[in-house]
Order: C-alpha cells, then structure tokens, then sequence
C-alpha cells in the first residue's frame, strides 16, 4: 500500500509539471505587439426593415400569420433593446391597397425614428401594421442608409422580408452595391421568411455586397432570437469606419498610408498599389480582404506583396481563411531590419545600418501591391469594383533572438527531453514495483 501510494504521488506531480509546460513555453517567447484600441465615440445604431406587403398575410409560421410572427418578434426585441443602442423601424409596402404600382411602389415609411426608443411607442406603431401592398426592397434600403446617416462608426440595417422586391428598378442587390460603394460602413442582415430559392438568392446578394449575413427563420422563436442576435451583434462589433482610399496603377503616384483601415474597390484582375513609410527597426504588418459580392469563377485568388520602389519584392503574403465563403484575404509582415541585413550580407554592407527606432533617419518606402485573379461569371457586372479592406501597422520590430531561447525550438527541445526521461524514469520504477509485488503474492 506504501508502495502504491508513494507511486501515486509521483504520477500526480509528473501531471502537474507535464500540463505546467504548456504555459512555461507560452512564456518563454517574445510577448505579441498590440495595437492600440480606440473607443468609439458614438452609439451603434441599427435599423430595422420590415416587409408588410401582402404576401406577410400568409399563415404559414407555426399556424399564424407572417406578419403576427414578426410583430411578436418586434415587441420582444424592442424590450430587450440595450440601452445605449439607438434603433429605428422603417417598413415597406404597409400604407398603398391600390393596384397602381408605380404608386405602390413608392410605399416605404419610417415609423420609428433611429434615436434613443420609446418601448411604449415604438411598440404601438408596430401593433398596427396591415399587409397591405408591394416589396420595394430597393427603395427600402436607400432610404433606410439615409435614416442611419454618417458617422465614424459602424451602421447596421436587419432587412426581414417574405418576398423579392417586386419594384425593380432599383434592383436591391444593385442599391447594397451602391452603398457599399459609397465608402460608409455599413452592413445589411438580412432574414427571410418563406422558404423560397429565388428570395434566398436575392437576400444572399444584399448580404453579401455589405458584408452582412443571411438566416432564415420558420418560426417565431428563430425569427426573435435571430433579430436579438442582429442587435447585439451591432451593440459589439461597431467599429470606426474605414477610411476611403484609392489605389494607383503603379508604386510612384500611390497614396501615402499611415497605420489605419481603409477601404477602396478593385476591378477584375487588376493590381492596385499603395505607398507605407517603414523606418528602420520597425515591422510593417498589412493584410487585406475582397468580398464576393457578385458571381465569380472558382479559379480565384488574392495576393498582397511589399515591393521596394525599384521593384525589388520584400514579401509575399500568405493566404487566410476566416471561416466565410465571401471573402478572401491575405497578410503579411515586413521588418526594415531585416531588409537592411539582407542588403549587407548581398555585398552592401559598407552601407550602416540605422540604429532601430532612430527617428531621424529617413523612412524606406515600401508599396503594397493588391492583386486579384478573379474572373466574373457570364453576365456579371463589372463595375462599380470588388470592396476591398486594407489593413496597415507598423509596429516595434521583434527580430529573432541570438540565444537558445524558444524562438530557436532550444526550449522546446530541453523541455520534451526532460520530459521523456521523467517518464521513461517513472514507467521503469513502476515496472520494477509491479515485478515485485507479483514475485511477493
């Protein structure tokens, strides 16, 4: 019993180093740099745009009536709306019982305005919507942009339809586009409630052009947790927006860029190009995504490349996956250290090497280069380009260090080599404890 119990003991204490490793080796390397974060300066705001065209009378959601299911879905989320989030109603369709559509067609209606809520009163405007007339999808969402207006932060449009838009011109896939286009961030959700391909396909569209999601929701618990989610969502990830650049078709009329998010739009197949002053013993780190927005080959790719201003290439991105379909993105990281090395070690090493962090020495230019391969689908438009978002910061530079240290695998090594002999040395005392006993009994 002695023996098992100083066996035990041992076992434990060998757990308890051997899970420790983990976070010593976590320790052992160079702490990440961080980019410092900004508190926004306003609320988020979202808007909320609902379909009450005739196709919402439909009793097809747990035996009720579309647009019953989405008033619930409203009273619900107008109670649980976080206080500092400002919202607005605007719907669609909900006023005009004529058959003119050219008038019909016109039908969309703030009836909450984006501010600080009124439960009571918002709750009230919503109680007495009536399925009424068409689905301007299109007009809706312009209308809805100008009710959330500008700001630094983000904006948030939730777009709950049963229907595709019946009023085209404008077609709403081609007014996200639009806005999108137009530089603000803004994002449209959209939800759709009848289980229709061509609804989806439209719906996708929207979302996709903006950076936003689709759902669809069959019954009124999906419908209310979805919006709930939407809403929340706005409340934690509303950021400043990004600022509008444009690229260049080459290195020396390029924009000058200084650490920050920026937005810009790049045709099929072209090579866009941005200018990043990098002083020696800095690290330049910059990463960019394109959003699909519209049908495209799956032959596709982007390439993100740090160029010297003779041409010469620094770096070339890598690919990275976020877990979404709709974007591709790449990132790299540059330090002027080591071009600086590189440079001697290649025969111009007569050339000193600025002290790192010396900020009167002059700052290497370095362009980045935006490349995409992609091809449009027959029918595809062009125009207006593909929303790309660029990323770019420079930071203090962490170069390798000279001694045996983890970021040489030494550590690593020293810590798995002890850690094989421990249990090489505790599995040969168990045995010879085992032969014993059995030999005894």
């Amino acid at each position: 019993m002695i023996n098992i119990r100083r066996s035990t003991t041992v076992l434990r204490g060998l757990l308890a180093a051997t899970v420790l490793v983990g976070p010593v080796v976590a320790l052992g390397g160079p702490a990440p740099a961080r980019a410092d974060e900004e508190t926004p300066a306003e609320p988020p705001r979202v808007e909320l745009v609902l379909d009450v065209s005739g196709s919402m009378r439909a009793r097809d959601i747990d035996g009720r009536s579309r647009i019953a299911v989405a008033q619930q879905a409203f009273n619900e989320v107008v109670d649980a709306l976080p206080e500092e989030t400002q919202l607005g109603i605007r719907v669609l369709g909900a006023t005009y019982k004529g058959k003119d559509k050219k008038v019909g067609c016109q039908d969309t209606q703030q009836i909450v305005p984006v501010g600080q809520v009124d439960r009571t009163q918002a709750k009230a405007a919503v109680a007495t919507l009536r399925p009424t007339g068409f689905t301007p999808v299109g007009l809706a969402l312009r209308s809805a942009a100008r009710d959330l207006g500008t700001g630094t932060t983000a904006r948030r449009i939730v777009l709950i339809t049963d229907g595709e838009d019946t009023c085209a011109p404008p077609d709403p896939c081609e007014v996200a586009r639009e806005l999108a286009a137009q530089g603000t961030k803004l994002v449209v959700d959209t939800l759709g409630l009848a289980p229709d391909e061509k609804v989806r396909r439209q719906l996708l569209c929207i979302a996709n052009a903006t950076g936003g999601t689709y759902a669809s929701a069959q019954s009124a618990d999906e419908l209310t947790g979805r919006i709930k989610q939407l809403v929340d969502r706005a409340r934690d990830t509303y950021t400043a927006a990004p600022a509008v650049v444009g690229g260049s078709a080459r290195c020396p009329d390029a924009p000058l860029l200084a650490p920050g998010v920026y937005t810009d739009r790049e045709q099929f197949s072209e090579h866009r190009w941005y200018r990043v002053p990098v002083r020696a013993g800095q690290e330049l780190r910059a990463s960019v995504s394109i959003a699909l927005d519209r049908p495209v080959n799956p032959d596709h790719g982007v390439l993100l490349r740090a160029t010297a201003p003779d041409g010469r290439e620094l770096v070339r991105g890598v690919d990275a996956g976020s877990g979404r379909t709709d974007v591709v993105s790449a990132g790299l990281r540059w330090s002027a250290v080591a071009d600086s090395e590189d440079e001697d070690s290649a025969g111009g090493g007569e050339t000193p090497t600025p002290t790192p962090g010396d900020a009167t020495a002059a700052p290497t230019t370095v362009c980045l280069v935006v490349s995409n391969a992609f091809a449009p689908r027959p029918g595809t438009r062009a125009d207006p380009g593909m929303p790309i978002e660029l990323t770019v910061d420079v930071v203090a530079s962490s170069p390798a260090p000279a001694g045996p240290d983890l970021g040489r695998g030494w550590v690593l090594l020293v810590l798995l080599t002890l850690a094989g002999l421990i249990t090489g040395l505790v599995a040969g005392l168990l045995t010879r404890w085992w032969v014993a006993t059995w030999r005894e009994n």
